[in-house]
């Protein structure tokens, strides 16, 4: 196993599991617990954990936030699985919202060429990205560009979010949980995905199986407000009869 496929690993479990120790992984992964320490420093410097003694716990549970860069390389083909699933609820013409996110950005970079859309988004890297398909119309909210996501956030963004219905909204989220409903660590990107929740006819979920059971400090909607969630087989079975059962119909792609 190279060390990026490790790494990716190490941060999957300590999502799942919500904490991981240095002998435990060692043994697990069949290396040696200084090697472990290093991927753990390398994981801190790319704000996935946060290093507590003996381990390791998830950048969440701490109320902090991964940079958008360092969530793109973990969970990559669960990732593209959901978002090719996702395209098959791609309306045949009219607008959707893509909000900020790896799993969002990743649908992005699949979007047909032959379909006429506007995609309305507060995501620079998803409107850079489709700005030169010649059949989509990009809409970008503006307001305050957040370091950590690029996602426009603030009342301009806001403000720009509740003149629009759009017919289908695909989301990522941070946390999603049966008890506490889908929540993200900062304020002001919470209100937006809550404005994208009732800014559109459909509502579809993007999320890997690490974000369930993952609670973070705002909470931006019930999961009785999301029509469909697509994560990836990772998901246990059970799991995802308990969120069926609290809203959304869910598909393990």
């Amino acid at each position: 196993m190279y060390a990026r496929e490790r790494q990716q690993r190490i941060a999957a479990l300590a999502r799942s599991a919500g904490k991981v120790d240095v002998v435990g992984l060692a043994a697990d992964l069949g290396v040696t617990p200084e090697t472990i320490r290093r991927d753990l420093t390398t994981l801190e410097e790319h704000g996935l954990l946060r290093r507590v003694h003996g381990g390791a716990i998830p950048a969440e549970r701490w109320g902090l936030e991964p940079q958008l860069a360092a969530r793109e390389t973990v969970m990559t083909a669960e990732k593209e699985r959901i978002a090719r699933a996702a395209l098959e609820h791609l309306p045949p013409e009219g607008s959707i919202l893509i909000e900020s996110g790896s799993t969002p950005a990743k649908l992005a970079s699949l979007l047909p060429h032959d379909r006429a859309l506007t995609v309305i988004t507060p995501a620079l890297p998803v409107a850079l990205a489709l700005a030169a398909h010649p059949l989509l119309t990009v809409l970008t909210l503006g307001g305050r560009v957040r370091s950590t996501t690029l996602a426009e956030v603030d009342s301009w963004a806001a403000a720009r979010l509740r003149d629009v219905y759009a017919d289908v909204a695909f989301l990522g989220t941070n946390g999603l949980s049966v008890g506490r409903g889908l929540t993200t660590p900062d304020h002001a990107e919470a209100e937006l995905k809550s404005l994208m929740v009732r800014a559109a006819r459909k509502t579809v979920l993007l999320a890997d199986h690490s974000k369930v059971g993952t609670v973070c400090l705002h909470r931006y909607a019930e999961l009785s407000d999301v029509d469909l969630l697509i994560t990836d087989d990772g998901l246990a079975p059970e799991l995802a009869a308990e969120i069926e059962a609290a809203g959304p119909a869910v598909v393990r792609a």
